[in-house]
């Protein structure tokens, strides 16, 4: 009997029946309940329940049992199969993360958008395989579904940190306007009259001509390295310079110097326009064109993880050491708005050294704590925002902005004083464009900011009247720098050719922007400058006497002569003891009609020389008197003491 049932078992092994091994003793299958599964298979076939006719479809339908011997080992080994399919999944995501992270370097910081960018994609991939397992998985679908909530109160926390940055938000509109805190100032008091030895003369665009001028002289750097966008403008041992460093031509030019490093940097003097390769002791290794560990950006970030770095700058201690200056934001509203300045972090180009500084402890020499287009975005916050959100766009009553510029740039220049560079940008109404309402002077290191209350023409406008002047010499200039000459808020502009160099100079006053000055020096400038000034009355005579253009003269008249030049009648008055000339224009001066030959005479004048007599004249007087005089100096009258 027994050979009889393995006999049995064998045939419906080989028919692909799930038999069990033959036991002895107690755990022996009875032959009954062994015959009775077969003729339930049997029954089953019979039915047509079967996936198919012979051996293949029997073992289809006995690998779906759940005890069966060869689908218990197929489900055993797919079992195993995900597991290690899991593992090595989650080992290559966490290597492509940690390649990630360590090439792009975001911020670790929850108020950095690159940061929400994986965290939304994390979230959406973790929604979409939640609900694909729930959808698969019946046992466990309930947990699935609720797990699911998770990813979504991530993006929902999302939209509601944005949308609690808006400026409609209740009490938002008021954050806004007190970003940038600004108090109106005293423009004659606050600024420093000028020096003309100090004044830069050439903008950006010059200064990256002049280096590259300079970077030619020397073939070695040039065949290796370029230089860097950077040209930061700082205040460098008294002078205002431009300077930028030295960059790889290229990837393989990285490669062979990558020891020895980047060797010098540039550095332009924007007072003399004079440019030099600056070649240092101890080479540059920590700059933004390195590709790997010493890419500078990738450096400090990684340094310090949580700081969200805003733009960075290239600047020179006072011994000449390079750093770059990195300033860290603060987000103050919402998730994302509200951007300021909380830490400045400095990096040594050559050695690597970090030293982190609060802003308001930042060492003297560092001069862009605050960077330029941070401050004009605060500025027009604040302007925008001052009198609440429906006001901005609605009544818009004293909603101002600063300058738009030109070439859509943004409209700004920079003001050395003492220790510390000024960020300067005019003012207007939303609803002007003709007229600046004041102006704004923000030091870039402090942030603290200062509006100055001077209506008068927008810096494109005296571009304009700058360029109108020198018309018949097709010269462009740049956007004006603001001075302080004589107490007088003044644009000066450098006048460049279509070469990019500079030919000559003007000068106009902010509020008086119709006569411009004009010289070929800016001592030349200068002068031409005041005298107009004094001519037309904008300054007093104390302030014409202590700015050295105008004089008071008395004497006793020697002779007098009249002329006409340019159909404009002229006085040419000569007095005892001297030789100069003074020329009183009518109908200015019309009261010199009244003196004659011996009378004393009292009067202002300035030290330019004025036309002479020539053979346009009409009066023989004055040929004769300017005959004798011979080149004696002709000096304009501006006032005549009564």
């Amino acid at each position: 009997m027994a050979n009889d049932h393995e006999d049995l078992f064998r045939l419906l092994r080989m028919m692909g029946m799930p038999v069990p091994e033959d036991r002895d003793g107690d755990d022996a299958i009875p032959v009954d309940a062994v015959i009775g599964d077969a003729d339930d298979t049997e029954g089953d076939d019979k039915k047509g329940t079967s996936a198919s006719s012979g051996s293949g479809g029997g073992k289809r339908r006995s690998s779906r049992g759940p005890r069966g011997h060869a689908g218990g080992d197929l489900l055993d080994r797919l079992a195993q199969w995900s597991k290690r399919a899991l593992i090595v999944a989650c080992i290559v995501l966490v290597v492509v993360l940690a390649a990630s992270y360590w090439w792009f370097h975001p911020a670790l910081n929850l108020q950095s958008p690159q940061v929400w960018s994986w965290i939304l994609g994390i979230a959406a991939v973790a929604a979409f395989a939640l609900k694909v397992l729930s959808m698969r998985s019946t046992k466990h679908e309930v947990l699935l579904r609720r797990l699911i909530i998770v990813p979504i109160a991530v993006i929902a926390a999302f939209v509601v940190g944005v949308v609690a940055g808006f400026p409609f938000i209740p009490g938002n509109a008021e954050r806004y306007a007190t970003v940038l805190e600004t108090t109106d100032g005293d423009f004659a008091e606050d600024i420093q009259e000028v020096d003309y030895a100090d004044v830069p003369v050439i903008d950006r665009a010059s200064a990256i001509l002049l280096g590259a001028r300079a970077m030619g002289s020397i073939p070695e750097y040039v065949s290796q390295f370029e230089i860097s966008d950077a040209y930061s403008q700082i205040n460098y041992q008294g002078r205002p310079v431009r300077v930028s460093p030295l960059i790889y031509a290229d990837l393989f030019k990285w490669f062979s110097n990558r020891e020895s490093g980047i060797p010098a940097y540039v550095l332009v003097d924007m007072v003399t326009q004079e440019a030099e390769v600056v070649r240092l002791d101890e080479p540059i290794k920590y700059s933004e064109s390195e590709p790997l560990a010493r890419n500078v950006d990738r450096y400090v970030q990684l340094k310090y993880p949580t700081y969200m770095f805003d733009q960075k700058s290239f600047e020179l201690d006072e011994g000449g050491t390079p750093w770059w200056v990195y300033p860290v934001q603060r987000r103050t509203i919402g998730l994302f708005e509200g951007t300021t300045i909380q830490r400045v972090v400095l990096v040594n180009a050559c050695t690597g050294e970090t030293a982190d500084y609060a802003v308001e402890d930042v060492p003297t020499w560092v001069d862009r704590a605050y960077p330029s287009d941070l401050i004009i975005q605060q500025y027009n916050w604040s302007g925008a925002y001052v009198n609440g959100w429906l006001n901005s766009w609605l009544g818009q009553r004293d909603v101002v902005r600063t300058t738009r510029g030109t070439d859509g740039e943004l409209g700004y220049n920079y003001l050395a004083q003492g220790e510390d560079i000024y960020l300067y940008s005019g003012v207007s109404s939303v609803t002007a464009d003709s007229s600046n309402v004041g102006f704004i002077l923000v030091n870039q290191r402090t942030g603290e900011s200062h509006f100055y209350p001077v209506a008068g023409a927008t810096e494109d406008s005296a571009m304009a009247s700058a360029e109108g002047e020198l018309q018949n010499l097709r010269y462009q200039a740049t956007f004006p720098l603001l001075l302080n000459v004589a107490g007088q808020p003044t644009y000066f502009m450098a006048m460049k050719d279509d070469a990019g160099l500079v030919k000559m100079y003007a000068m106009l006053n902010v509020e008086h922007y119709q006569n411009v000055a004009t010289g070929s020096t800016v001592a030349a400038c200068q002068d031409s400058y005041l005298q107009m000034l004094a001519a037309d009355g904008t300054l007093s005579d104390e302030q014409a006497e202590a700015s050295g253009v105008q004089q008071r003269v008395e004497g006793k008249i020697a002779t007098i002569a009249q002329a006409v030049i340019d159909g404009n009648s002229h006085f040419y008055v000569t007095l005892e003891g001297s030789s100069d000339i003074y020329d009183f224009a009518l109908p200015d001066l019309l009261s010199i009609v009244r003196y004659r030959v011996g009378d004393q005479i009292a009067f202002t004048c300035t030290a330019e020389e004025a036309p002479t007599a020539d053979g346009s004249q009409e009066d023989e007087d004055a040929t004769a008197v300017a005959e004798d005089v011979g080149a004696a100096l002709v000096r304009p009258v501006t006032a005549i003491e009564q």
